[in-house]
């Protein structure tokens, strides 16, 4: 279950309302990318493109690190998008591990354990993998190459795992093969700009 695309995209401008920042037109960058490589891909473009615009819609919640996959996983399920919830969830953690997580840990007890458990239940299909990417070549002024993502993350940060730092290197090999193209060809990397 996951809302039309029209949907998504109001639900995305209500929660900028709330909590103004980047990460609404990053969410429109991971939300354009996964479209675009879902078509190449035969995966379903529109469910890219919703899950994709909405991966990050805990930030409506305030400022949280590790809280925003907490907010956002609890706010989708109270909607019944079970889909979009499933990649709220699964975003922040291409290892399927919280101990890679590049942040900081602001969840309560109660909140690391709900994400903990929902994490171990879950198997990563196409499209959790499909955001994993996007998320790591989502900037706010547009597509970016994944390696400068990553350091850009890093250096806000200090430091980023290195077995999450190759794994998503191993995810744009994996959609490349699926595509038989370049991933910044495929999803314009030099013309696309987030527009609200």
């Amino acid at each position: 279950m996951y809302p039309t695309r029209d949907e998504a995209e109001q639900l995305l401008k209500e929660a900028e309302k709330l909590n103004p920042g980047p990460w609404g037109d990053h969410s429109r960058t991971v939300a354009h990318c996964a479209q675009c490589i879902a078509e190449k891909s035969g995966l379903n473009s529109d469910k890219a493109y919703v899950v994709g615009l909405l991966h990050d819609i805990g930030r409506r919640f305030g400022k949280r690190h590790l809280g925003h996959v907490f907010d956002g996983y609890s706010y989708m399920m109270s909607l019944g998008y079970d889909e979009v919830a499933r990649v709220c969830l699964t975003h922040s953690f291409n290892r399927k591990t919280i101990d890679a997580y590049v942040g900081n840990f602001d969840t309560n007890e109660e909140e690391t354990e709900l994400i903990k458990t929902e994490l171990a239940k879950t198997d990563f299909d196409e499209y959790d993998k499909l955001i994993q990417l996007c998320d790591s070549i989502g900037g706010a002024e547009g597509v970016m190459d994944i390696i400068d993502r990553m350091n850009d993350v890093k250096s806000r940060y200090g430091y980023y795992d290195q077995e999450k730092w190759d794994t998503n290197l191993e995810l744009k090999n994996y959609f490349e093969q699926l595509m038989g193209q370049d991933v910044y060809s495929a999803v314009g990397k030099d013309n696309y700009k987030p527009k609200v």
